[in-house]
């Protein structure tokens, strides 16, 4: 097998180095630990959002920027990263990133209003941006370098940190508030800022991502986009007749967005491969279509627990217990299995069951059968996103890996932004059961979308097969 530069390169910095023909496992704890900060950031706050606004005096539509503020920095932040990722390697992007986690931590710690919050969110969203292109280019260049063409049991892996610790993120944030209040959930970034810092200082590669030129950002492009997503969010966040200038900004923004990156020779994101990718395309699409749904369920189920059927923060996140001991499970079950269709097929109709048992919830239902909802709500949460993922990893241009990887955690949270919109949208007058089930009407919809959309996709049927 031929080696290239770049993995000479990786060998000499790990000392003796790993084995050739296995994956080197010091990449592990760092890779795992950098990725988890955004999907452990994102989850925890879903029982925190009533507390704090009860502590600041926010109302939900307010304190809904808290996830959308997060969202936004992430969605702008993750393709950028990943282009650096590829062009200056892992190292240095996940050392400045997971440092400003521990710096927005600090900032949430003491923050004296909802404005301050908020900012403290943009940072960890722009914090947490590197963790997950800088596993998934590690990924790809230790199978480069042992001759692994799928080493699925690491992809199993990194799904079970990204996909399952967000399920278990509420239950460790009510824990959390219960011992030290909602200000918890933002202190305990800083020892997981502490712990990146070192093992990534110790075991990551000091390599060039590529060893081609150094690309320059395209900062029309990134402000662009930029301005679509604020202004369409704003819109969606409160849709009215009254707003309609906020839409057009939008639609402006997004027209001048889509004519820079067609013609900019090195584009924020390139239309132009995704136009020639339709694959990777529609991985994007089903990615945007999951999340909105279990966003919606992660963030708007849980305030109707906290605020209409009258459980604490912490019993809300026990309540959800069930989903991420099902998640695991089901991820532990098909996770080296390399096929992507049937998990996303199941995954896909089990989330339509999901949706269609909130619609019978009220104010009297038993904890028993909301334990079950959310544990049927583990069985996509643990396929979904562990599917869409091994798609990627085979779909994208190896060379593109790390931007690849950045623009499905752009589309993860412009699905989450969806979701923020229609959970603010629905909860206007509060976490009602009426509102509840609007919005459980919503994620239905997307729900079977994403049934249709992957029916429809007959490159999966190839995607992750076995060859020969």
């Amino acid at each position: 097998m031929t080696t290239t530069a770049d993995e000479t390169t990786v060998r000499r910095t790990h000392g003796s180095g790993p084995r050739a023909d296995a994956f080197d496992r010091r990449l592990i704890a760092p890779m795992m630990l950098g990725s988890l900060l955004n999907p452990i950031n994102s989850s925890m706050l879903a029982v925190a959002l009533v507390p704090i606004g009860i502590a600041l005096g926010a109302p939900p539509a307010e304190t809904a920027w808290l996830v959308t503020a997060l969202y936004l920095a992430t969605s702008v932040g993750q393709p950028v990263v990943g282009r650096l990722v590829d062009t200056y390697g892992p190292r240095p992007l996940y050392l400045v990133s997971t440092a400003l986690v521990g710096i927005a931590g600090v900032l949430g710690a003491l923050a004296p209003n909802i404005g301050t919050l908020v900012a403290a969110r943009v940072l960890i969203g722009f914090g947490t941006c590197a963790g997950y292109p800088a596993a998934m280019y590690l990924i790809r260049s230790e199978s480069r370098r042992t001759g692994q063409d799928s080493p699925a049991g690491i992809l199993s892996l990194l799904a079970v940190t990204n996909q399952v610790v967000a399920v278990i993120g509420p239950t460790l944030g009510g824990a959390l508030i219960a011992i030290g209040g909602w200000r918890a959930i933002f202190t305990v970034n800083v020892p997981l800022s502490v712990a990146c810092l070192v093992l990534g200082a110790l075991y990551l590669p000091r390599v060039p991502g590529t060893g081609g030129p150094r690309r320059r950002l395209d900062a029309v492009g990134i402000a662009a986009f930029s301005a679509m997503l604020v202004a369409a969010m704003l819109f969606l966040m409160k849709p009215r007749v009254a707003h309609w200038y906020e839409l057009v900004v939008a639609l402006l923004a997004g027209a001048a967005f889509v004519w820079r990156e067609r013609r900019v020779d090195d584009p924020f994101i390139d239309l132009r491969v995704l136009g020639g990718n339709r694959p990777l395309l529609s991985t994007y699409v089903r990615q945007v279509l999951a999340t909105t749904v279990s966003y919606s369920l992660l963030y708007g189920y849980t305030q109707w627990l906290e605020a209409t059927r009258g459980l604490s923060a912490s019993d809300a996140g026990l309540l959800l217990l069930p989903m991420f001991l099902c998640a695991i499970a089901v991820t532990a079950i098909s996770g080296r299995r390399p096929a992507v269709r049937p998990k996303l097929l199941v995954g896909a109709v089990t989330l339509v069951v999901a949706c269609a048992l909130l619609l019978a919830v009220d104010a009297q239902t038993s904890i028993a059968v909301l334990a079950g909802i959310a544990l049927v709500a583990g069985v996509p949460q643990g396929l979904n996103g562990l599917a869409n993922q091994n798609a990627l990893y085979y779909q994208a241009d190896p060379e593109r890996i790390g931007a690849s990887a950045g623009l499905l955690r752009t589309f993860t949270y412009l699905g989450a932004i969806a979701s923020s919109a229609a959970t603010a949208t629905f909860f206007d007058d509060g976490a009602t059961t009426a509102g509840m089930r609007d919005l459980a009407w919503f994620m239905l919809a997307a729900a079977v979308a994403l049934v249709v959309v992957t029916l429809l996709d007959r490159s999966l049927r190839r995607t992750g097969a076995r060859t020969t």
